[in-house]
């Protein structure tokens, strides 16, 4: 298997056959994250990306689940993930789950058709970074897409028969917005109802913009403890009507929440309560990590 550079994948994703379709980030100003810093994005040859997905085959007596990296492969045209998908899908029977990166911006310039048409051709989760649901948020950490396109690809992905799973950054406003991006949060995701929700705290890396931001000044990272103050608020504000698969155990993490919502929304509540009062369910700094 060949890569360039290094390779990210999801938590859920540690047991994938990890094959890269594209090469970096199609957007990759995000001022919080260096993932794909030192790439520039372009799109691998299709016989490229099957001869590795060959040597895999040959390799591997079983594959049960395939992840399509870098970031934002779904950028891609069905055109070009439909000879990937339909060689998996008659090279991997065995194969339960192909997924994939997405931003809400480019999963919305899909049409419906195209949607389902992914779907059936074996695709089964997309990936989606929400990072926050306040507008003034996504501005501030260069998102570059709106809340409500978000929404839109969430809830497109679901439509099809696709799940999504989408990613939030708890701290990611700082000591000086983090009520509005808790309560746009919770909101977002009772909005959009996606099957899964991911949970990540704030680290700031070296090198990345951010870290300037709080050099000088303008940017106060959060507390454990107001972590779980935002996280609780933020669950405060989250109302579903379906079930959605709630995991805030990440190595970056303080606490770890595990539950569904909305039927262990008040265990999950009791138990930040309980963190903000007992500082020693803290996870050590020391023991962080992205």
């Amino acid at each position: 298997m060949r890569y360039e550079g290094d390779i990210y994948r999801p938590p859920s994703g540690a047991y994938s056959l990890l094959v890269q379709v594209t090469i970096g980030c199609t957007h990759n100003k995000c001022t919080f994250c260096k993932m794909f810093k030192n790439k520039k994005f372009r799109v691998r040859k299709l016989e490229e990306v099957l001869e590795d997905l060959a040597w895999a085959r040959a390799q591997y007596r079983s594959v049960p689940r395939i992840f399509l990296c870098d970031g934002d492969a779904m950028a891609l045209s069905n055109a070009r993930l439909m000879p990937i998908l339909n060689y998996i899908r008659e090279n991997f029977p065995e194969c339960e789950r192909v997924s994939i990166y997405g931003r809400g911006s480019d999963i919305i310039k899909k049409t419906d058709e195209e949607m389902k048409e992914l779907y059936d051709a074996g695709l089964t989760m997309v990936y989606v970074g929400a990072e926050s649901g306040s507008d003034k948020v996504l501005q501030a950490v260069c998102k570059g897409e709106t809340r409500q396109q978000i929404i839109d690809g969430v809830k497109k992905v679901e439509a099809c028969g696709m799940k999504s799973s989408v990613t939030f950054i708890s701290g990611l406003a700082g000591r000086e917005g983090w009520e509005d991006h808790a309560i746009q949060t919770g909101t977002m995701i009772s909005e959009m109802e996606p099957s899964y929700v991911g949970l990540l705290t704030l680290i700031v890396e070296p090198n990345v913009p951010m870290a300037k931001e709080i050099e000088d000044g303008t940017f106060t990272p959060l507390t454990p403890e107001e972590v779980m103050a935002e996280t609780l608020l933020m669950l405060e504000h989250t109302d579903v009507s379906k079930t959605c698969v709630l995991r805030s155990n990440h190595a970056s993490n303080y606490v770890s929440l595990r539950g569904n919502l909305p039927e262990d929304k008040e265990a999950m509540m009791k138990t930040l309560r309980t963190a903000m009062e007992n500082h020693n369910m803290f996870k050590d700094e020391r023991f962080r990590a992205l």
